[in-house]
């Protein structure tokens, strides 16, 4: 009996049957391991391409299917995915107090190793700017307080979704397309908003349901029943690349 939701970091040099899963039985990795947890992986770049391509189908799917010559197992795969990666190969790119060495090919080469697909599936990326050290003792001391604040908005967002869907395990993230178009609504000028950004970015299928749950999501954290304009243009600012 698992009592408390898992957190599986596996290493960037990990086998791919080790984070996919398979073997003489084909038994479940890393990323079935995680579920109803946190999958974490450090420098995603650094997965080999077959690695990361296979995160596609559990992504959407939330089940992975693993086919050997004698056998056949689907597992549940419903992990929450965290990624991080540098701006460059030496890490630098954007940094005030250190030139980036890189090469605008190098540059484009490490940030492409994520494809169109894969970035796809994720719904946020946030650009996580340096911290100074002496700034670094403030943060630590002012993060209980944080913490808690943002704990209990968050519970409160989440009781807000209970209510709302009224079905156990059913979260904005939960929706297909479907529920979404039918059961979030967003206020007129949100609609307009959106109706622009989708053609100006060119936001596929995908990543248009996706800004909407988690502009849903943000409105829930804000305590309000409607999506607003501040809600999807904040939503929409994490679909960057």
């Amino acid at each position: 009996i698992i009592t408390m939701r898992p957190f599986r970091s596996p290493h960037h040099s990990a086998s791919a049957i080790s984070i996919i899963g398979g073997g003489a039985g084909a038994m479940p990795g890393e990323i079935s391991l995680a579920h109803k947890g946190v999958l974490f992986l450090d420098e995603i770049p650094e997965f080999p391409r077959s690695v990361l391509e296979s995160l596609r189908q559990p992504l959407e799917d939330k089940e992975i299917s693993i086919s050997r010559a004698n056998c056949k197992s689907t597992y549940p795969a419903d992990f929450m995915l965290v990624a991080t990666m540098n701006p460059c190969p030496c890490g630098y790119l954007g940094d005030p107090t250190h030139e980036c060495k890189c090469t605008e090919i190098q540059i484009q080469n490490y940030q492409k190793k994520l494809s169109g697909p894969l970035f796809d599936r994720i719904d946020m990326n946030v650009t996580a700017e340096k911290v100074e050290n002496q700034d670094l003792r403030k943060a630590i001391s002012n993060s209980n307080h944080e913490h808690n604040v943002v704990k209990n908005t968050i519970t409160e967002a989440i009781s807000r979704q209970k209510a709302r869907y009224r079905q156990a395990g059913v979260y904005n993230s939960s929706l297909s397309s479907f529920d979404v178009s039918q059961k979030l609504k967003l206020a007129p000028a949100a609609e307009k908003l959106l109706a622009s950004a989708s053609e100006r970015l060119n936001l596929s299928a995908r990543s248009y349901f996706k800004t909407i749950k988690v502009a849903r999501t943000i409105a829930d954290l804000d305590g309000k029943d409607e999506i607003g304009v501040e809600h999807l243009s904040e939503a929409l600012n994490f679909r960057k690349r």
